[in-house]
């Protein structure tokens, strides 16, 4: 999908910082500011609240063209229309996925080493998040893995299908990560905790670029 293939800053939407009824508005914001591609996060929520939430923001995403992710629930992605699902990596066969979503719909992968990021890719994987970088509260207790690796993972990988880097990463700190090879990044709480949502995303794709 030539889509995901311009994508350059992966927008996620974590309900563990963004207020219900702010949703669709953070949303609105993550696109308007040059998100590529958006996806819902909502851990440890109920499935029938995380789809009413899929349902609000896939025709957003649709509208703005650009691929809408469910998180972790490959039957809400099906039952709203999404345009994928993300898979971690303790969810199961990628080929569950494929097979319970219609064809052409996107499944991406978190790997946590350059022998996930390779098996992902065998695995068949339109993309995969890399990572965590740094030390992040969005995934406690997981250890970081550093930036020497990411090079490597982006030459192998990365030539093939798109790479995120994620897990800690700031405006503070884009510019290491972008000197260790990464071309694709996930920014969460740094950029839904700004005060300016559009423009924060506005910074970081600029720099992308």
């Amino acid at each position: 999908m030539s889509l995901l293939q311009d994508a350059l800053f992966y927008g996620i939407v974590d309900m563990g910082y963004v207020a219900p009824e702010q949703i669709e508005e953070a949303t609105k914001q993550l696109l308007a500011g040059g998100a590529g591609i958006i996806q819902l996060r909502a851990k440890g929520q109920a499935k029938e609240q995380i789809q009413e939430w899929a349902q609000a923001l896939q025709p957003i995403c649709r509208e703005a063209e650009r691929p809408f992710i469910v998180n972790d629930h490959i039957d809400i992605a099906a039952e709203v229309d999404a345009d994928g699902v993300h898979l971690g990596q303790d969810d199961g066969p990628l080929a569950t996925a494929r097979d319970l979503l219609p064809t052409g719909k996107l499944v991406g992968r978190s790997t946590h080493s350059p022998a996930q990021a390779l098996a992902a890719l065998e695995e068949g994987a339109d993309y995969i998040g890399f990572g965590p970088l740094f030390p992040t509260p969005t995934k406690a207790g997981r250890p970081s893995i550093g930036l020497e690796d990411v090079a490597a993972v982006q030459a192998s990988v990365g030539t093939q299908i798109p790479v995120f880097c994620i897990g800690g990463i700031k405006r503070s700190n884009l510019e290491e990560v972008l000197a260790a090879g990464a071309r694709r990044v996930v920014i969460v709480s740094d950029v839904l905790s700004a005060p300016n949502r559009e423009e924060a995303v506005r910074e970081v794709t600029s720099r992308l670029t």
